[in-house]
């Protein structure tokens, strides 16, 4: 019997990635995933040589290495990204899981934006540039196709969700 479009191979993951965009929305989620997903990608990171973004399973992830905003020192973080034209440039996405405030690689990056990531295992030099106006809403488009989630958690917050296009240099 030929697969049919509900149950062909591709079905299971076309459920496991609805599956996951709902749970991902979930407030639970967002108080729960910035305490363990963060630490478990930089430790699996690190014991794969930069080979293996747990994360990533889910979301294209890059590793970003950006100087504090304050401290001036590296400060590494997983992030997921979307991958623009195959991995020349990135959209990062300072969701925050929904949560009020920015998240600190943010800020971070608006004061330095000279930053590397670690993408498929390969460190990038990258130059980061907070999107405005018409290439805001468009990238903002964008983003909501990959991954819809973000509409919830832009509606669960009144801050607007920063997003930077990482080039590289």
């Amino acid at each position: 019997m030929a697969p049919t479009a509900s149950h062909g191979p591709g079905a299971s993951a076309a459920l496991g990635v609805r599956l996951m965009q709902r749970v991902s929305s979930t407030l639970l989620f967002a108080k729960v995933a910035p305490h363990f997903i963060p630490a478990m990608d930089k430790a699996v990171h690190r014991l794969t040589r930069g080979k293996v973004l747990l994360s990533a399973r889910m979301l294209p992830g890059v590793i970003l290495t950006a100087r504090g905003a304050k401290t001036g020192e590296p400060r590494t973080t997983p992030l997921a990204c979307m991958p623009e034209d195959g991995g020349v440039s990135w959209l990062l996405i300072g969701s925050n899981f929904g949560r009020p405030g920015h998240p600190a690689w943010t800020g971070n990056l608006l004061k330095h934006p000279d930053a590397d990531v670690s993408w498929q295992g390969q460190d990038i030099a990258v130059r980061a540039r907070l999107l405005e106006g018409a290439e805001r809403a468009a990238a903002w488009q964008a983003v909501l196709r990959f991954w819809p989630p973000y509409a919830t958690y832009q509606a669960r917050i009144e801050r607007e969700i920063r997003l930077f296009r990482l080039e590289r240099r």
